[in-house]
């Protein structure tokens, strides 16, 4: 069985409980763990706050975001970019550089709620303008990156915290199941092969689509990493979905 899509209500509680976590995971960093090297190359977990936290900076406000765009795009050419936005995510992290550890926390905790706001008081045509995702993704309306891919964003970077310093990370049916639920359902769409998959622990689940396909019994996080390209995938699993 597959879950049906998150709808935008239900998405917005989804995205103040990330911000929410992933705010309390950064309160509870020790300056070690702040200089741990993540999955993401080039990223240790400083590296990573500062992302988010520039990102919903982006998200709560219009001017920034097109601040971020115009200056981080010409950056695309300075570094080894392998999307768009990369040329932002690298603005987004040098802009902020110069913030201590404790005005990080303050900062992340005080965004969320703005972030949340900004992507929802964003006006119904603009929320259907095509944007390159890339493969396999392709072109999807902004209103896909606004519901589910910045709380997606948040959530897998969370995810990657927790990988590089090692702590079990809090895990929920009605969060973080949802967001693997909902994230299932859209990678099985998109490659349309059969599969049996069992998803381990409080955030997996059982599900299926098609008949006689490969069966995959996997951790639920580690499904996310791999479908993100943090963990190599075969069969079934070599089908990506970048986060």
């Amino acid at each position: 069985m597959m879950a049906n899509p998150i709808t935008r209500p239900e998405a917005k509680v989804l995205a103040e409980e990330e911000f929410r976590r992933f705010a309390d995971l950064v309160a509870s960093l020790t300056s070690e763990e702040w200089r741990t090297p993540t999955d993401c190359t080039g990223w240790d977990a400083h590296k990573m706050v500062l992302h988010v936290l520039g990102s919903g900076d982006a998200q709560a406000s219009f001017r920034v975001f097109v601040h971020q765009l115009r200056r981080g795009m010409p950056l695309n050419k300075e570094i080894d970019s392998h999307h768009w936005v990369d040329g932002m995510n690298e603005l987004q992290i040098r802009e902020r550089t110069h913030l201590s550890n404790d005005e990080l926390v303050a900062q992340v905790a005080a965004v969320g709620p703005k972030a949340v706001k900004g992507r929802w008081r964003t006006p119904p045509p603009a929320r259907y303008i095509p944007l390159p995702f890339g493969p396999p993704i392709g072109w999807a309306p902004l209103k896909y990156l606004l519901d589910v891919g910045f709380t997606r964003d948040v959530w897998a970077h969370r995810i990657d915290v927790h990988a590089a310093i090692g702590r079990p990370m809090q895990l929920t049916t009605d969060h973080d199941g949802r967001l693997v639920a909902d994230i299932v359902a859209e990678w099985a769409r998109i490659h349309g092969q059969p599969f049996e998959l069992v998803l381990d622990g409080p955030a997996g689940g059982k599900f299926t689509q098609g008949v006689a396909g490969e069966r995959v019994e996997i951790d639920a996080l580690d499904f996310i990493r791999t479908l993100s390209g943090r963990l190599p995938g075969k069969g079934v699993l070599s089908n990506p979905l970048p986060l």
